[in-house]
Order: C-alpha cells, then sequence, then structure tokens
C-alpha cells in the first residue's frame, strides 16, 4: 500500500519593507503578513542592500529617503547586481514631484507610491506586480503549464 502524500504547501513570497519610519513599517508588516507574505524589515539603506543579497526577497517595498544609504542608490545598485537584479522594486516616498518619480524609475523601481498611501491599495499592487513576475518567470523558463498556479504564491 503506498501512503497518501498530503499536498505541498505553497512557498510564501518573501517581501522585504525597507523604511525608517516605525509606523510604516508596523502597518505594513502586519497587512503582508496577513496576506501570507514572508516579511522581512530594514530600517536603513544599508541593511536594506545587505537583506536583498542575502535573502534574495521577490519584491521590496523601498523607502526612497533612508538613513546610510538613499532607496535610489540601494535601487540602482540592487540593478547593478546580477544575482539580485530581478527583484521587484516598489518606491515608497514622501518625494511626489515629477523629478523624484523620474530618478525612482531611472534608478529602475518598478514602481512608485508616494506617501501617504492605502495600505490596502498597496497590497494589491503587490499581488499584481508578483503575479506578473510569476507569469513572466515561468514563461522564461517554460515551466509551468496552462492554468497551472504558482508555487510560491500564497493562495
Amino acid at each position: 500500500m503506498i501512503p497518501e502524500l498530503a499536498p505541498a504547501k505553497a512557498c510564501a513570497a518573501k517581501v522585504l519593507i525597507a523604511d525608517d519610519e516605525p509606523n510604516i513599517v508596523v502597518s505594513l508588516e502586519f497587512m503582508m503578513k496577513r496576506e501570507g507574505f514572508e516579511v522581512l524589515v530594514a530600517r536603513d539603506g544599508r541593511a536594506a542592500l545587505e537583506a536583498i543579497r542575502r535573502e534574495h526577497p521577490r519584491l521590496v517595498l523601498l523607502d526612497a529617503t533612508m538613513p546610510g544609504m538613499s532607496g535610489f542608490d540601494v535601487c540602482e545598485a540592487v540593478r547593478a547586481d546580477a544575482d539580485v537584479r530581478s527583484t521587484c522594486i516598489v518606491m515608497l516616498t514622501a518625494k511626489g514631484r515629477e523629478t523624484d518619480m523620474a530618478r525612482g524609475v531611472g534608478a529602475g523601481a518598478d514602481a512608485y507610491v508616494t506617501k501617504p498611501f492605502s495600505t490596502r491599495d498597496l497590497v494589491q499592487q503587490v499581488k499584481d506586480m508578483l503575479a506578473k513576475d510569476t507569469a513572466a518567470r515561468a514563461l522564461a523558463t517554460g515551466s509551468a503549464g496552462a492554468g497551472e498556479l504558482p508555487k510560491d504564491m500564497p493562495a
């Protein structure tokens, strides 16, 4: 008799929250965990870059202005590093001028969100970006069958 195997549990996507504002970190961490993501936190730019290189999160919520190293500089460093350049990056910032947005996109951010923002809308944007990224990776590798759900996305 062959024992029945329990269905494999999907791995939660890792999301790094890189922000020096405690209230924003607490709020985002709660929301992301509630949605089933594995959440990492960095409180300054250098710690964020180290965490990205060490932990390989799928997505980073990156504050533009942090101590040690700006979010713009972190973003540029990530895009220049072949090991982590495919990481999705959402810049979070109070800097809402067109020149600031252009700088964020120019640094390699996939999205630019100005503070204050709706946490619910941001969570949906994160889910949408990760679903799109998962589909693109599956197409690139030819690994997902038609109608197959991504294995690393929370249900």
